[in-house]
């Protein structure tokens, strides 16, 4: 019996119309979903096929167990989400909590290469932020960020100043925005005088460049960011599976 290249097993199928719920906004983050006999009657399914699909989706960090409370839509908010996309960990471990410190945030046209990573029209409205993240009051992190200006309305320096969570989590709560997952790109690169004075390092030291392109649902890529990295007393940490 052939197969049809199209085939997706049911699990997948019922991970699939979750996924459209959480895009639709039927479970917001931080929400309880329904438990998994509730998700069968629904979609007609047994309970060991939703508790599969909840698996993957677990897998993807886009739900949340929590033992004796139930499953959860993950968020921003959560502490535990904190380090999912920063990667940069101390050498000597432990973690220690990021501020992030607004230094610019202004409207501008999409370049070429703006609108390439975002997929949108070039000359469209791109708001960008540029932002310097801290470790212990120590400077770590430049990060250019470039977000498309209409799914981002209303985003400015006032706004980020007075935000005192995550970026990510004030786009969660102030835009439904929500991050499912991220490409990034590194190399290794001389620290010029500008990013060499920001990081307190000389001029010359050298840092990691990050680009990252992130996701929402639907693989919709709605930031671009260019980040310089100190490694001095950091190191740039990723779990291969």
């Amino acid at each position: 019996m052939r197969v049809s290249p199209s085939f997706s097993p049911l699990y997948r199928q019922i991970k699939t119309l979750m996924l459209d719920a959480l895009q639709a906004g039927e479970w917001a983050p931080g929400q309880l979903v329904p438990g998994e006999q509730e998700l069968a009657l629904r979609f007609g399914v047994s309970q060991g096929t939703v508790r599969k699909a909840v698996d993957e989706l677990a897998a993807e960090n886009l739900l949340v167990r929590k033992q004796g409370k139930g499953t959860f839509v993950a968020s921003h908010s959560d502490p535990r989400a904190r380090f999912r996309f920063l990667r940069l960990m101390p050498r000597e471990g432990g973690v220690r909590d990021p501020k992030s410190e607004p230094l610019e945030c202004w409207r501008a046209k999409a370049g070429a290469e703006a609108a390439r990573m975002l997929e949108i029209a070039p000359g469209d409205p791109v708001t960008v932020v540029r932002r310097l993240l801290r470790f212990s009051n120590v400077p770590v992190v430049i990060d250019e960020i470039y977000l498309p200006g209409e799914v981002f309305p209303g985003l400015t320096m006032e706004v980020l100043k007075s935000w005192p969570d995550s970026l990510y989590a004030l786009f969660e709560s102030r835009y439904g925005l929500r991050m499912v997952r991220a490409r990034e790109s590194v190399r290794a690169v001389p620290a010029e005088r500008a990013a060499a004075e920001l990081l307190e390092v000389k001029e010359h030291t050298p840092l990691l460049s990050v680009e990252r392109v992130t996701y929402t649902y639907g693989d919709r890529p709605v930031e671009w960011r260019r980040g310089l990295y100190r490694t001095d007393e950091y190191a740039y940490m990723n779990d291969l599976n």
